[in-house]
């Protein structure tokens, strides 16, 4: 590979809560491991490779430049994510007009829920759920309705759209949140899937808002379909948002955006964004930006997912040999593992609390799945070294499972 995804980098005392914060916040972060263990980062879903070089190049010559006053994003800022959509995509007819800057996805999601729907309203989400979703949207003072994606005969977690349907009618839901790829469960939708679940939202006149941020990390095999692409109506009521941030491993430098074609969606949502001043782009995540959708970076995120693939195959296939009554379905996209683990711990008279904190005790950093509206699940990160993803797997075998 022209890339290095196998060198262990020490992120102590770099600004990384994945591995500074062990301890410090009960309920979140997950204990420091025992005397004799180091910590294994899988909690957080932030990335231990080193980012692209061109990022940093890019930094690093606008810091050559003393002078860091107001500004506006320039045309390559928006060239650049027009070109990597078409590229990564197929996305055509993307115009700089349809392309707003996000202080975060989060921020762009609420910004938008905001514009259409009033604090006390319901908001239909799938479940398992992204924590990120249920604390912002409930901090707001939304409802959330909860439609739970269900396994196929294969393992393949799929929407159920009468329930969909049905639970949008009976709560007078106008607004719906869509996630795409899925966090946590790692589904990359199908066509046919994206455009039934559009049929309910057209059907029903929810505006949709869909969170494409883990687009660029697809597993072999598969293919992201931007929501806005199935159909016209879907162009014209989705709200999608994007980042380089999750690709790249760029969340400390803060910077997302948005799609929205339609110019009455857009103006509600620049208008909410706008009015409290909060959302100005920093000039240093602009030039990350430019720096990420370089030709450099599609080749880095091209052999990032065919490491992320070789990882996640070594996972799955670990679990299924060794981890009796562990079930985890596996994903088509993300880093991240879902795991269920009901059936060990009923078998084994344990709490999934008790399997936590003996993982963690041996320095695996996983999270607890129960803030995923998984009640017996466990999120794991798996962009890390091979090795070190061996590492955890053969503490597990021999501590915890």
């Amino acid at each position: 590979m022209k890339y290095d995804f196998t060198s262990i980098i020490d992120r102590h005392g770099k600004d990384a809560i994945a591995v500074d914060n062990l301890g410090t916040a009960p309920g979140f972060a997950p204990d420091a491991p025992k005397e004799g263990f180091d910590a294994i980062p899988m909690w957080v879903a932030d990335m231990n490779f080193a980012t692209v070089p061109t990022i940093q190049e890019a930094i690093i010559e606008r810091v050559k430049h003393p002078t860091f006053g107001y500004f506006d994003p320039t045309q390559e800022y928006f060239d650049s994510i027009i070109r990597w959509q078409e590229t990564r995509n197929g996305v055509t007819g993307l115009t700089k007009e349809c392309i707003g800057y996000e202080n975060g996805v989060l921020g762009g999601v609420i910004s938008a829920l905001t514009a259409f729907a009033a604090p006390g309203d319901a908001v239909l989400l799938h479940s398992p759920t992204y924590i990120g979703f249920t604390n912002s949207i409930t901090n707001n003072g939304y409802h959330i309705v909860h439609s739970p994606l269900k396994k196929d005969e294969n393992g393949i977690w799929r929407m159920d759209f009468e329930d969909m349907d049905a639970k949008i009618k009976a709560n007078k839901i106008h607004v719906a949140i869509f996630c795409s790829p899925h966090n946590p469960c790692g589904r990359v939708w199908e066509q046919w899937e994206i455009e039934k679940a559009m049929n309910v939202y057209q059907d029903n006149d929810c505006v949709v808002i869909s969170d494409e941020i883990w687009s660029d990390l697809i597993l072999k095999g598969y293919h992201h379909i931007p929501t806005q692409s199935v159909s016209e109506d879907a162009r014209n009521r989705v709200i999608a948002m994007y980042a380089p941030s999750k690709t790249f491993n760029l969340a400390g430098l803060v910077g997302s955006y948005h799609i929205i074609y339609n110019q009455y969606l857009r103006d509600r949502v620049r208008a909410k964004g706008s009015k409290p001043h909060y959302n100005s782009m920093n000039v240093l995540s602009m030039h990350a930006l430019i720096g990420a959708y370089k030709q450099e970076g599609h080749e880095w995120v091209d052999e990032l997912c065919e490491v992320l693939t070789g990882n996640v195959n070594f996972a799955c296939d670990y679990i299924q040999e060794h981890f009796d009554g562990v079930e985890v379905s596996r994903p088509q996209g993300t880093y991240m593992l879902f795991l269920d683990c009901s059936q060990w711990c009923e078998k084994h008279g344990k709490t999934i609390g008790e399997v936590l904190k003996s993982g963690w005790d041996v320095g695996v950093a996983w999270q607890d799945g129960r803030a995923f509206h998984g009640p017996c699940a466990i999120r794991m990160n798996l962009a890390l070294p091979l090795s070190r993803v061996k590492e955890a797997f053969e503490r597990l075998d021999k501590y915890v499972f």
